[in-house]
């Protein structure tokens, strides 16, 4: 999305672009229908989604910040309103025109398009030892079980002891078999899961998965 030249720059200077979500389904809809499996969702997540996957990001300090698959940046628009230019904030986006759009819209974030798989050396290229909080949009119940396994070794292995992981599930896919060997993977590598309360204000309706303390 470009920026209006009309708009006022205090916000976006600070990387907290408001999205346009007209825009953003447009521009969803097209890369869901390129890449589905790796898109996931045929809409944007909701801002109220947004603020329940955000709510484990310290107030205070100087966190990391990693997210993965941001997609539009319904989640990095939260991120960074609750970061307000504290710490740093890695946007890992794999699609290049989703990855163009948050690059231009959120200033703030360290847009990198890469793969997920790859978070150890991407973390390391720019000299950070670990995230403190990992918030992840990727469509985990679409994945292989070995893409599954990859993905949250990956980021197991870059969380601080005492970290924090957020991911979401939509509640009609609660049943497949592959969400459910997702629930079962993070519940292998992590000491504590608790799923919130359904966010009904997101379509389709999806609760997130708060996961603290990854195994060694």
């Amino acid at each position: 999305m470009t920026t209006n030249p009309a708009a006022p720059l205090g916000d976006q200077d600070r990387g907290h672009a408001t999205p346009s979500p007209s825009n953003d389904l447009t521009t969803f809809l097209g890369q869901w229908l390129r890449s589905p499996l790796r898109i996931g969702a045929i809409a944007p997540s909701s801002q109220h989604l947004a603020r329940a996957i955000s709510c484990s990001l310290p107030e205070r300090g100087a966190p990391v910040v990693v997210e993965l698959g941001p997609g539009t940046g319904p989640f990095t628009a939260e991120i960074q309103r609750r970061l307000d230019g504290r710490g740093r904030h890695l946007a890992i986006e794999v699609n290049p025109r989703l990855a163009g759009l948050l690059r231009t819209r959120y200033p703030g974030a360290e847009v990198i398009q890469e793969d997920a798989r790859h978070l150890r050396r991407l973390l390391d290229e720019r000299g950070i030892g670990r995230a403190d909080v990992m918030v992840s949009g990727l469509p985990w119940a679409l994945f292989s079980a070995a893409t599954q396994r990859q993905i949250m070794d990956a980021t197991a292995d870059v969380l601080a002891p005492s970290g924090a992981f957020a991911t979401f599930a939509y509640l009609h896919a609660t049943p497949l078999s592959s969400a459910r060997r997702f629930r079962d993977l993070l519940a292998d590598r992590f000491e504590e899961v608790v799923p919130s309360r359904t966010v009904w204000r997101n379509w389709p309706p999806a609760y997130v998965l708060h996961a603290r303390r990854p195994r060694p």
